[in-house]
Protein backbone atom coordinates (compact mmCIF):
# COMPACT_ATOMS: atom_id res chain seq x y z
CA UNK A 1 0.00 0.00 0.00
CA UNK A 2 2.76 2.35 1.12
CA UNK A 3 4.62 1.43 -2.39
CA UNK A 4 1.39 2.55 -4.36
CA UNK A 5 1.00 5.51 -2.67
CA UNK A 6 4.55 6.72 -2.98
CA UNK A 7 3.96 6.11 -6.72
CA UNK A 8 1.11 8.03 -6.60
CA UNK A 9 2.55 11.20 -5.11
CA UNK A 10 5.24 11.03 -7.70
CA UNK A 11 3.34 10.92 -10.40
CA UNK A 12 1.26 13.93 -9.27
CA UNK A 13 4.41 15.75 -7.97
CA UNK A 14 5.55 15.61 -11.58
CA UNK A 15 1.90 16.50 -12.99
CA UNK A 16 2.46 19.76 -10.43
CA UNK A 17 5.72 20.89 -12.00
CA UNK A 18 3.81 21.05 -15.25
CA UNK A 19 6.99 19.25 -17.30
CA UNK A 20 6.66 16.44 -19.64
CA UNK A 21 8.56 13.78 -19.15
CA UNK A 22 11.16 13.39 -21.93
CA UNK A 23 13.11 10.57 -24.04
CA UNK A 24 16.46 9.99 -22.77
CA UNK A 25 18.08 11.00 -25.51
CA UNK A 26 15.85 14.80 -26.62
CA UNK A 27 16.94 15.22 -22.73
CA UNK A 28 20.88 15.09 -23.37
CA UNK A 29 20.03 16.93 -26.73
CA UNK A 30 18.65 20.09 -25.07
CA UNK A 31 22.03 20.46 -22.55
CA UNK A 32 24.33 20.13 -25.76
CA UNK A 33 24.91 23.42 -27.35
CA UNK A 34 23.73 23.78 -30.94
CA UNK A 35 27.30 23.84 -32.45
CA UNK A 36 28.12 20.90 -30.69
CA UNK A 37 25.55 18.96 -32.01
CA UNK A 38 26.07 20.28 -35.56
CA UNK A 39 29.76 18.71 -35.00
CA UNK A 40 28.34 15.57 -33.69
CA UNK A 41 26.53 14.53 -36.71
CA UNK A 42 28.19 11.73 -38.08
CA UNK A 43 30.32 12.03 -41.50
CA UNK A 44 28.34 10.06 -44.23
CA UNK A 45 30.89 7.64 -45.79
CA UNK A 46 31.91 8.49 -49.75
CA UNK A 47 30.23 5.73 -51.31
CA UNK A 48 33.00 2.79 -52.23
CA UNK A 49 31.69 1.65 -55.28
CA UNK A 50 33.01 4.86 -56.55
CA UNK A 51 36.90 5.04 -55.33
CA UNK A 52 39.42 3.08 -56.64
CA UNK A 53 39.07 0.22 -59.35
CA UNK A 54 36.06 -1.62 -59.97
CA UNK A 55 36.42 -5.23 -57.98
CA UNK A 56 35.86 -6.68 -61.53
CA UNK A 57 38.62 -4.41 -63.05
CA UNK A 58 40.84 -5.62 -59.86
CA UNK A 59 43.97 -8.24 -60.61
CA UNK A 60 45.61 -9.88 -57.93
CA UNK A 61 48.73 -11.86 -58.19
CA UNK A 62 48.86 -14.60 -55.74
CA UNK A 63 51.65 -16.95 -55.02
CA UNK A 64 50.70 -21.13 -55.45
CA UNK A 65 53.75 -23.37 -53.51
CA UNK A 66 53.93 -27.52 -53.70
CA UNK A 67 55.66 -28.58 -50.82
CA UNK A 68 56.14 -31.90 -52.50
CA UNK A 69 58.25 -30.77 -54.66
CA UNK A 70 59.18 -26.88 -54.11
CA UNK A 71 57.90 -25.33 -56.68
CA UNK A 72 55.78 -22.37 -56.41
CA UNK A 73 54.20 -20.41 -59.28
CA UNK A 74 52.38 -16.84 -59.53
CA UNK A 75 48.28 -16.67 -60.67
CA UNK A 76 46.89 -13.09 -61.81
CA UNK A 77 43.22 -13.75 -61.21
CA UNK A 78 40.62 -11.40 -61.26
CA UNK A 79 37.73 -11.72 -58.01
CA UNK A 80 35.47 -14.31 -59.03
CA UNK A 81 38.00 -16.15 -61.10
CA UNK A 82 39.44 -19.82 -59.96
CA UNK A 83 42.47 -21.88 -61.88
CA UNK A 84 42.99 -25.44 -61.28
CA UNK A 85 46.36 -26.96 -60.98
CA UNK A 86 46.89 -30.12 -60.97
CA UNK A 87 45.21 -31.23 -57.74
CA UNK A 88 44.82 -28.07 -56.42
CA UNK A 89 42.04 -24.95 -57.41
CA UNK A 90 42.35 -21.26 -56.04
CA UNK A 91 39.00 -19.13 -56.38
CA UNK A 92 39.97 -15.30 -55.65
CA UNK A 93 36.72 -13.69 -54.50
CA UNK A 94 37.78 -10.29 -54.09
CA UNK A 95 41.17 -8.22 -53.41
CA UNK A 96 41.83 -4.65 -52.05
CA UNK A 97 44.99 -2.38 -50.84
CA UNK A 98 44.71 0.26 -48.77
CA UNK A 99 44.62 3.56 -50.32
CA UNK A 100 47.91 6.13 -50.93
CA UNK A 101 46.64 8.24 -48.16
CA UNK A 102 45.92 5.44 -45.12
CA UNK A 103 48.29 4.02 -42.97
CA UNK A 104 49.53 1.34 -42.58
CA UNK A 105 50.07 -0.12 -45.97
CA UNK A 106 47.83 -3.33 -46.36
CA UNK A 107 47.12 -5.52 -49.44
CA UNK A 108 45.01 -8.35 -49.17
CA UNK A 109 42.61 -10.69 -50.49
CA UNK A 110 39.97 -13.31 -50.05
CA UNK A 111 40.78 -16.55 -51.08
CA UNK A 112 39.27 -20.25 -51.58
CA UNK A 113 41.41 -23.42 -51.42
CA UNK A 114 40.02 -26.14 -52.65
CA UNK A 115 42.05 -29.60 -52.49
CA UNK A 116 41.14 -33.24 -54.69
CA UNK A 117 40.20 -35.70 -52.66
CA UNK A 118 42.61 -38.68 -52.35
CA UNK A 119 41.34 -41.59 -54.72
CA UNK A 120 38.76 -39.53 -56.38
CA UNK A 121 38.91 -37.66 -59.78
CA UNK A 122 36.71 -34.53 -59.35
CA UNK A 123 35.81 -34.29 -55.45
CA UNK A 124 37.62 -31.16 -54.16
CA UNK A 125 37.44 -30.21 -50.33
CA UNK A 126 37.51 -26.38 -49.22
CA UNK A 127 40.57 -26.66 -47.14
CA UNK A 128 40.72 -22.88 -46.78
CA UNK A 129 38.13 -20.04 -47.01
CA UNK A 130 39.17 -16.19 -45.82
CA UNK A 131 41.28 -13.35 -46.02
CA UNK A 132 45.11 -13.53 -46.86
CA UNK A 133 47.16 -10.46 -46.49
CA UNK A 134 50.11 -9.44 -47.79
CA UNK A 135 52.07 -7.83 -44.83
CA UNK A 136 50.57 -9.37 -42.24
CA UNK A 137 51.04 -13.21 -43.68
CA UNK A 138 50.32 -14.78 -39.84
CA UNK A 139 46.96 -12.98 -39.57
CA UNK A 140 45.21 -16.00 -41.49
CA UNK A 141 47.05 -19.06 -42.29
CA UNK A 142 46.59 -21.79 -45.25
CA UNK A 143 47.31 -25.23 -42.79
CA UNK A 144 47.67 -27.83 -45.15
CA UNK A 145 50.61 -29.94 -45.57
CA UNK A 146 50.88 -29.97 -49.32
CA UNK A 147 49.82 -26.10 -50.40
CA UNK A 148 50.69 -22.94 -49.33
CA UNK A 149 49.10 -19.77 -50.71
CA UNK A 150 49.99 -16.11 -50.38
CA UNK A 151 49.00 -12.28 -51.78
CA UNK A 152 51.72 -10.81 -53.55
CA UNK A 153 50.01 -7.82 -55.06
CA UNK A 154 46.26 -6.27 -55.53
CA UNK A 155 46.53 -4.46 -59.07
CA UNK A 156 44.09 -1.62 -58.38
CA UNK A 157 43.91 2.68 -59.02
CA UNK A 158 42.74 5.52 -56.61
CA UNK A 159 41.54 8.48 -57.91
CA UNK A 160 44.59 11.10 -57.77
CA UNK A 161 47.51 8.39 -57.50
CA UNK A 162 48.10 9.27 -61.11
CA UNK A 163 48.80 12.63 -60.84
CA UNK A 164 50.79 12.06 -57.69
CA UNK A 165 53.17 9.89 -59.54
CA UNK A 166 53.67 12.08 -62.30
CA UNK A 167 54.13 15.12 -60.01
CA UNK A 168 57.20 12.60 -58.17
CA UNK A 169 58.45 11.43 -61.90
CA UNK A 170 58.13 15.37 -62.73
CA UNK A 171 60.03 16.50 -59.46
CA UNK A 172 63.11 13.84 -59.62
CA UNK A 173 64.42 14.79 -63.28
CA UNK A 174 63.81 18.49 -62.48
CA UNK A 175 66.30 17.38 -59.92
CA UNK A 176 68.51 15.27 -61.99
CA UNK A 177 68.75 18.13 -64.79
Amino acid sequence: MRRAFALVAATAALAACGQETAEPEDAIRTTIPESVQQAETPVQPADEANIGTPMAERVATLGLLNKRNNVSQDLEMRPGEEQRIGDVIVRLQACERTAPWEMPKETGAFVQLLVRQRGTEDQFAKVFSGWLFKNSPSLNVVEHPIYDVWVKDCAMDFPGEEEAANRATASGSDAAG
